[in-house]
């Protein structure tokens, strides 16, 4: 298993390499803060993460009398039950290391010049919030404990000792599968990665290699939590779009608006502003 380990270090070498070897082309002024905005944004991210944490930590300690019978899965679920990997699981968490990517490419071209402060600053807040509101919305919706995790099967499916061993000792956390935290982290990971990228560098040729390296790597990831049995290919789907979809609604947000005109309304009278 030390082949996707070095493939992944590759790709994020060739990751960073493109960054630093990108165009200097000016950003473009698209992303703004606005303190009404950011300040109602942030808290409720923040409150969203400690309802779901607390939530998930009210999780039954101890797992329930029954399991979810075999049938009730979806037919491409089925297929995963029983699974588990030692390997897989270690290999899922050291991916989790590259949460720090956008930070980290946005810090160098911050120092290169390429970038500033300002840009530096409103990407950063966006980039927590976004992981803060899918932190709170996994979190809770794992409470509810839907399904366990594959591995749980171990026991009557054709699992290892090693995952039969895990079943055993699995506290109530792993009776809440759905859905991936870590597909969900990743992919919001992948959106910041990319989008930055095309910020700084709205000009450049490596924007979709840039794009297809953050997105590849996301999906890897998620991979590694089907294979480690920690998670139904389901859980991933739905984390992947979780994590999609609020990295996006986080940026769309932000977005500077250049709108010509504005209508207004007032007590028996109405109107249309012009700017040019």
């Amino acid at each position: 298993m030390k082949c996707p380990v070095t493939l992944r270090t590759l790709a994020l070498c060739a990751l960073f390499a493109l960054y630093c070897s990108a165009s200097t082309a000016h950003a473009r002024d698209e992303y703004q803060l606005s303190l009404p905005l950011d300040i109602t944004l942030s808290v409720t991210a923040l409150a969203a993460s400690g309802l779901g944490t607390y939530l998930y930590n009210q999780m039954d300690v101890l797992p329930p009398t029954e399991l979810r019978n075999r049938n009730e899965f979806l037919p491409w679920d089925r297929r995963v039950l029983g699974t588990y990997s030692e390997t897989a699981q270690t290999m899922s968490h050291i991916g989790s290391a590259l949460a720090v990517a956008p930070l980290a490419i946005g810090g160098i071209t911050w120092y290169s010049g390429a970038s500033n402060g300002t840009e530096f600053g409103t990407f950063t807040l966006m980039f927590a919030q976004s992981i803060l509101f899918q932190n709170g919305i996994n979190l809770a919706t794992r409470s509810l404990q839907i399904w366990p995790r594959p591995y749980i099967y171990s026991e009557s499916e054709n699992g290892s000792v090693a995952g039969k061993k895990a079943a055993a000792e699995a506290k109530g956390e792993a009776y809440g599968s759905f859905f991936s935290g870590h597909a969900s982290a990743a992919f919001t990971v992948a959106v910041f990665t990319s989008e930055w990228f095309d910020y700084i560098y709205p000009n450049s040729a490596n924007s979709g290699l840039v794009r297809a390296l953050a997105f590849s790597l996301a999906g890897l990831e998620s991979v590694f939590r089907v294979a480690a049995g920690k998670h139904y290919p389901t859980d991933i789907l739905v984390g992947a779009l979780v994590g999609t979809g609020i990295s996006y609604g986080i940026l769309t947000l932000h977005k500077k608006r250049n709108e010509k005109f504005s209508l207004w309304v007032g007590p028996g009278v109405a109107g249309v502003t012009l700017r040019y």
